[in-house]
């Protein structure tokens, strides 16, 4: 929830910047994010090779799985930045508003040069948390975010912003979009430093062991499927923020808002489901596949309880919690219908996430994917095309579409997860 706060500050700061800089942040971090997914998936094959490898009682292998996620990493960033680069070249075609447009391409230029960096963030955030090392995590994410709200203030406004914290200006110029860039970068690189330093501290009392055959190819068998997962995902989101932007400003700038709320209580899910991978892998490392099916409940379990306080805190202050992004009415009454309706997916939101991240630590990512490309392509796209679009229904209709595809999601994972515990499950 700490790595989501840092893109609801954004969102608010450039909320009041202006409302193209709002729109097209939102655009921009879709674009961003969706492409990244994939490295991000690469290397989250590790999810279930490090726990499972404790639960195995070969703790010491863990040194060696990060070292090859790290050079995963390396390896996917790379081209990864340079297809980030190139994404806005798509926004012309979807007919997204010229200014928004505008916006959205330096902010994107901007984050290219971070996708490895966070890559390598993802890759220690797994090698720490599968081995119960969680404090590091919260520290970073704390320090972070102080660090980015200064950062963002100071360079979306410049000297004014220094003016509003009653520094003397130094002659520097507003930034928009492109501070907001460069203070997720450089919160990026702060993380990675607090992670480096719990990961050798972590490593020093690790037994040598002999190194693990084929790791790399291991890594990449499990994480592709992830990355083709969260890029399903991700993408079907990033689309309806582009067909939202092909709208017009007011339901490009309420879909950010929504969505970032959205994302903020999704986030406690996606900290469940992790705990969850951790925990099913360990039992699964253990030979224990009754231990996984319960340790899955207990996180659906958990999941169901904090996503029920998002859904009522959604469905009743809907208006409050918009005014955080803006001061504009006219993006506040184009949010508030998009959090009703985010209030009405929150159970089937964290579901899938939560799940998926229990099919993850048992090793199985290959449903995962299938899943959502069946529930938000073949279920939820279809919907959203016919009611924003057919109907009229405008950004309402995309994001009923949305709530549509991830129920069907969320239903296919919980049974399939189900379905793969109630018989011995090999290692990965």
């Amino acid at each position: 929830m700490g790595l989501m706060l840092l893109g609801l500050v954004d969102t608010a700061i450039l909320g009041r910047y202006h409302v193209d800089a709002l729109a097209g942040g939102g655009v921009a971090n879709a674009l961003v994010f969706f492409v990244s997914c994939i490295g991000m998936g690469l290397v989250m094959g590790l999810d279930a090779l490090i726990p499972q490898a404790i639960g195995a009682g070969r703790a010491g292998a863990t040194r060696y799985l990060l070292h090859d996620g790290l050079r995963v990493a390396l390896w996917a960033g790379l081209p990864l930045s340079l297809i980030v680069a190139a994404s806005p070249l798509i926004l012309p075609v979807l007919d997204v508003d010229p200014g928004v447009a505008r916006q959205a391409e330096l902010y994107v230029w901007t984050r290219s040069f971070g996708v490895a960096l966070f890559l390598i963030q993802v890759t220690l955030r797994a090698f720490l948390q599968g081995h119960g090392v969680t404090r590091p995590l919260v520290v970073a994410v704390i320090v972070g975010n102080l660090a980015n709200v200064l950062f963002d203030w100071v360079l979306v406004f410049g000297d004014a912003g220094l003016a509003d914290l009653g520094l003397p200006g130094i002659g520097l110029a507003p930034m928009g979009v492109v501070g907001a860039a460069l203070a997720t970068i450089s919160v990026q690189g702060v993380t990675v430093v607090v992670y480096i330093w719990a990961a050798r501290a972590l490593l020093a009392g690790l037994d040598p062991v002999p190194r693990p055959p084929r790791a790399v190819r291991r890594i990449f068998r499990l994480g592709l499927p992830v990355g083709l997962q969260l890029a399903a995902e991700v993408g079907v989101f990033a689309l309806a923020g582009l067909l939202a932007g092909r709208m017009g400003k007011l339901p490009a700038a309420g879909h950010q808002v929504a969505i970032n709320l959205a994302s903020f209580t999704f986030a406690a899910a996606l900290g469940i489901g992790a705990a969850v991978a951790v925990r099913v892998g360990h039992a699964v490392g253990a030979g224990d596949h009754r231990g996984a099916w319960r340790r899955g409940g207990i996180g659906l379990g958990l999941g169901f309880a904090v996503m029920s306080v998002g859904a009522i805190v959604f469905l009743i202050f809907p208006a409050e919690l918009a005014r955080l992004f803006s001061s504009d009415e006219a993006v506040v009454a184009a949010a508030v219908p998009l959090i009703r309706i985010a209030a009405v997916f929150q159970l089937s939101d964290g579901a899938q996430a939560i799940a998926a991240g229990a099919l993850r630590g048992a090793g199985d990512t290959r449903a995962a994917f299938v899943a959502n490309v069946i529930g938000h392509y073949g279920v939820g796209l279809g919907i959203s095309l016919a009611l924003g679009f057919g109907l009229a229904m405008g950004a309402v209709g995309l994001w009923w579409g949305l709530s549509a595809g991830l129920t069907a999601t969320a239903i296919a994972l919980v049974v399939r997860f189900r379905h793969l515990t109630s018989r011995p499950i090999a290692r990965a």
